[in-house]
């Protein structure tokens, strides 16, 4: 039983690492971006496309509802689109839309999406149809559901591994207490109690639980140390912001416990049964 309850308790520990670095990925980048907003300016004219850009940045950033405003350069954009477009992202066959990074006073919820559509209506005139005003977080929520999708599965496979041990620990303790069924009569005849056999047992489950949880959660921390150590390397991005906190941590901690919980439940319940049917 005890290499059992370490396999199982290292697959918890590894799933409920990932379950909670996702959480604290979603909600750094809800953080991040909840004043974001993009402005592109679709125009395939290259020098009115810049000077419609400049015109609604001025504009824009003058609103108290603004706390910055910024043009991205063109060579970004090219560089970000390489993997795409190849090499010559930026020579000018393919035109490449103006892009305005937008920062706004508090969520850019579908009021302040309004008001700075409103605003660069008023900056760009009859070229208005040109700017599209999107809050980034909406490009991100495909992203959010399937975060929230494998917290589900994470929080799917703790709540199966904890009925997998428990069912280890009832089919052990169902075996111990065939093994001696014999002594645990011998036992009530010299008057002993139920409590009493219920505490042997217990006391057994309980070293080997502890042992399985000790070894399970080294197997687990190892494991969530690996998977780091890949994810780490890929340096940027969201993934930067899906590390583990101390509360996170201590959660992490609590597992080998609430297994070794678990397991003396179990036991006792499973001992409990035997003894009365074998009254």
């Amino acid at each position: 039983m005890p290499w059992v309850i370490a396999i199982l308790i290292g697959l918890v520990v590894v799933a409920a690492a990932g379950g909670l670095a996702l959480g604290n990925l979603a909600d750094n980048a809800r953080a991040d971006l909840s004043g974001a907003a993009t402005i592109q300016i679709v125009e395939a004219d290259p020098e009115l496309r810049d000077d419609l850009a400049r015109r609604a940045a001025e504009t824009i950033g003058q609103q108290r509802y603004v706390t910055s405003v910024r043009i991205v350069p063109q060579a970004e954009l090219a560089q970000l689109l390489e993997p795409w477009l190849g090499a010559n992202a930026g020579d000018g066959a393919v035109p490449i839309p103006a892009l305005i990074d937008v920062e706004l006073r508090g969520p850019a919820d579908e009021r302040r999406i309004e008001a700075l559509r409103s605003t660069i209506a008023e900056a760009l005139g009859d070229s208005a149809p040109a700017a599209r005003v999107d809050a980034q977080s909406q490009w991100l929520e495909p992203v959010y559901d399937a975060l929230a999708a494998l917290q589900y599965l994470a929080l799917a496979l703790i709540a199966l591994v904890a009925t997998a041990t428990a069912a280890a620990v009832w089919l052990a303790s169902r075996s111990a207490f065939a093994n001696h069924r014999e002594t645990v009569e011998i036992i009530h005849l010299l008057g002993g109690t139920d409590a009493q056999v219920i505490r042997v047992f217990q006391k057994a489950v309980l070293r080997d639980a502890a042992i399985g949880a000790i070894f399970g959660l080294l197997i687990g921390v190892g494991a969530v140390w690996v998977l780091a150590l890949q994810f780490g390397s890929l340096d940027g991005g969201m993934v930067s912001h899906g590390g583990l906190g101390i509360a996170d941590w201590l959660a992490i901690a609590a597992i080998p416990v609430a297994a070794i919980v678990l397991a003396l439940i179990t036991a006792r319940i499973t001992i409990g049964f035997a003894l009365r049917s074998l009254l």
